[in-house]
């Protein structure tokens, strides 16, 4: 896979739930393309939304990780000027692998974007899902952790609020609640 370091325009994060209890998460770029698996022993995509709300504040990384059972996937933003900054890590072991330093790890995904457009795709890969499952559907299928509502609604706040942003900024439907 070709690891592009400099700042990408075009990216497109998907999330889908499949099967019971395990998520996908596929992210591609003008250069790349990578695809993580997350379990529901960590409320993958919470963490992705709330880590990536973090850096509109005071703190310029964030980090969380999917436990891909036994594999940890860990994610690393930072916040670059006005850009983010994304490495993906893979362990082979998540039993072990939370006190090894990122190096121990293998680089799986490594990119670089403005913050609008990597808000962007993390605000839409969250409302597509709510969309397709409804939050009873995503909790009958991700089971353990509901939907994250209020995380998703403050970080869709933050980025109204701070980028500049032309895309549309269409709330999920009434019915997705239902």
């Amino acid at each position: 896979m070709s690891m592009d370091q400099g700042p990408a325009r075009a990216l497109q994060l998907k999330w889908e739930l499949v099967g019971h209890g395990w998520a996908r998460c596929d992210l591609t770029d003008d250069s790349q393309t990578a695809s993580v698996i997350a379990s529901y022993c960590t409320d993958a995509l919470a963490d992705l939304v709330a880590s990536t709300g973090e850096l509109y504040g005071q703190q310029h990384s964030a980090r969380f990780f999917f436990d891909a059972e036994p594999q940890e996937l860990r994610w690393v933003l930072s916040a670059v000027d006005d850009a983010i900054s994304v490495t993906i890590y893979k362990f082979p072991d998540v039993g072990v692998s939370p006190d090894l330093p990122d190096s121990s790890g293998t680089v799986i995904w490594q990119s670089t974007h403005p913050r609008q457009v990597f808000v962007h795709a993390v605000l839409d890969a969250a409302d597509n899902v709510l969309r397709e499952h409804g939050e009873a559907g995503y909790h009958a299928k991700w089971s353990m952790h509901q939907y994250p509502f209020g995380l998703v609604a403050d970080l869709r706040r933050l980025h109204m609020r701070d980028d500049v942003c032309a895309l549309s900024h269409e709330l999920p439907c009434a019915q997705a609640r239902e």
